[in-house]
């Protein structure tokens, strides 16, 4: 596992993004920002800022920006 997969590269919140993702990709594929913010406590903004780190980061989850009706979807894989 790469420094980055265990996320010592990551902020606290982007840190909780990836946790959220991890918990709930299990059993869901696509993601709203504005969705995810209301669970953790941010904006919808702050998720699509912080989500970068996550695309471009060597982690167990893959994250590829999916649409953007009503907001940013986000399409995750496990």
């Amino acid at each position: 596992m790469s420094t980055s997969a265990a996320g010592n590269d990551l902020t606290d919140k982007q840190r909780r993004i990836l946790a959220y993702l991890r918990e709930h990709a299990a059993s869901q594929t696509y993601f709203k920002s504005r969705l995810i913010a209301s669970e953790l406590g941010m904006t919808a903004k702050e998720v699509g800022a912080n989500m970068t780190a996550i695309r471009s980061g060597e982690f167990d989850v893959t994250v590829e920006k999916w649409g953007y009706s009503s907001g940013t979807t986000w399409k995750v894989d496990v």
